[in-house]
């Protein structure tokens, strides 16, 4: 399972079920249209357009339409990188401390958003 063992045993005593690099490929693949390629060097799936993308071996990023709220009420799981500040859309997920059944939520909702986008091609 990716992540440091540090995290690992936190996510155990906080009752958290740590979702790895593997469950976002699962959740993203499993969605029609919806390929695998490297973007900025680092796992990245597309439909129409970039939907999320692995920032690092930790933590995601997706599109949402609510990301003042995840940040508000979860700044544990959501965080922003300055890169980030200017994209409304985006935001970053710790995977260590996101569950499973909203990482999915998540990714559902980013593909919808990217689907209503343009595609540059």
């Amino acid at each position: 399972m990716p992540g440091k063992p540090l995290d690992r045993l936190r996510a155990r005593c906080h009752g958290w079920s740590m979702v790895s690099e593997d469950d976002v490929r699962s959740a993203c693949l499993a969605l029609p249209g919806t390929s695998e390629r490297l973007s900025w060097n680092r796992p990245a799936w597309f439909a129409r357009t970039l939907f999320a993308r692995m920032w690092d071996d930790t933590v995601l990023t997706v599109k949402t339409t609510e990301r003042a709220a995840l940040l508000a009420m979860q700044p544990g799981v959501f965080l922003l990188h300055p890169h980030h500040e200017k994209y409304e859309s985006l935001v970053l997920v710790r995977l260590g401390r996101v569950e499973h059944d909203q990482l999915v939520e998540l990714i559902g909702e980013s593909y919808r958003i990217a689907d209503e986008t343009p595609s540059r091609r």
